[in-house]
């Protein structure tokens, strides 16, 4: 199985695609998506193409995202907001089921304590994956592919054909009522 993990910002934005075969893990492909200083539609529309890019290159059957940490600026909250909005988007466009974690949660999942540090992302990633992070949003980002790989493996799969159909179910719901009234 192929997860992709998204750490999403408007002005960095971390990509990590795992694969799970067995019980090994492998990295697929990882990276920082950063749009330069341009206005924020700008920058959205980047990350927009580049995650569309990822994922038609490495074909992850699902997402896994990381929920809205809310900070002490209302702007940033807001702006953070509209990156992971575009992951999502990016997600959904695909037809990946998307899943979303608490930063704690990837943290204890991946290192075994939900308060670890930047560093200790990046270390972990580099013993467990390999890689060689220079920005801890990148190792944040594998982090996110490797907590839903860990929780997946804890639930039976659902079978290819109900994902498909629930997808397809949303999707013609979301067209009847682009309002998302009901």
């Amino acid at each position: 199985m192929v997860i992709l993990g998204i750490d999403p910002g408007s002005r960095r934005c971390g990509y990590g695609v795992v694969a799970r075969s067995g019980g090994r893990l492998s990295l697929v492909e990882s990276g920082v998506i950063v749009p330069g200083d341009r206005p924020v539609a700008e920058r959205l529309a980047v990350i927009l193409e580049a995650l569309g890019g990822v994922i038609a290159r490495t074909g992850p059957a699902e997402a896994a995202v990381e929920q809205v940490f809310a900070g002490v600026s209302p702007r940033s909250a807001l702006v953070l907001g509209q990156a992971r909005g575009v992951a999502l988007a990016a997600a959904a466009r695909a037809g990946l089921p998307v899943h979303e974690y608490a930063p704690a949660q990837v943290k204890l999942a991946f290192t075994g304590s939900g308060r670890a540090g930047k560093d200790q992302m990046i270390r972990t990633a580099r013993a467990l994956l390999g890689l060689e992070a220079r920005l801890s949003d990148e190792a944040d980002a594998v982090a996110l592919a490797v907590c839903h790989l860990a929780r997946r493996a804890l639930r039976p799969a659902t079978p290819p054909r109900a994902v498909a159909a629930r997808a397809l179910s949303r999707l013609r719901s979301s067209r009847r009522d682009p309002g998302g009234r009901r």
